[in-house]
């Protein structure tokens, strides 16, 4: 992969969120007091270590479009998008032919995309080996960043560079 051919790519995990019950749905649950505290800290960290992103994807889940909003407030990019792709169980198949590759983003654009678990680990493992091992498991308010080419095939051939928990970055 040469080093001008690619686009960075940053899986975030929402925050800490509350418990859905019966008067809170999955996709109305919020960040708690606590998630929204370390995830200001982990923002914050990462500014300090010179991160910042052309766009930032988030799932429209409450929990992830809160996580993103730090992101914004804490300077790491000015512009935020919702992505259906991203909400529980999108395709990253559907995602690389319906959002990715029409975009044509320039060389060495960086994008942060804040979604869910198990399927930003589970993209992470296509983009990287072709194909979900079920090794990774992203924290909570965790990173993990890879380099992926920006054109032509890119499943089992994205090479990771960060795999950050988000007690390292508090």
């Amino acid at each position: 992969m040469t080093k001008d051919k690619i686009v960075e790519l940053y899986l975030i995990r929402h925050g800490i969120a509350e418990e859905a019950t019966n008067d809170i749905t999955d996709e109305q649950r919020r960040l708690t007091k606590e998630g929204r505290q370390k995830t200001e800290k982990v923002a914050q960290r990462l500014k300090k270590l010179g991160f910042s992103f052309d766009l930032i994807a988030t799932s429209p889940l409450v929990r992830a479009r809160q996580t993103a909003d730090i992101l914004i407030e804490a300077g790491l990019s000015s512009q935020i998008e919702e992505c259906t792709h991203l909400a529980p169980g999108g395709s990253i198949h559907s995602w690389l032919e319906d959002w990715f590759k029409p975009r044509n983003f320039t060389p060495n654009s960086q994008l942060a995309l804040v979604g869910h678990e198990p399927c930003l680990s589970s993209w992470a493992e296509i983009l990287l080996w072709g194909e979900a091992k079920e090794r990774f498991v992203l924290k909570k308010a965790g990173m993990i960043g890879l380099r992926v080419p920006e054109t032509g095939s890119v499943l089992g051939c994205s090479q990771m560079f960060w795999l950050t928990p988000p007690k390292y970055l508090l």
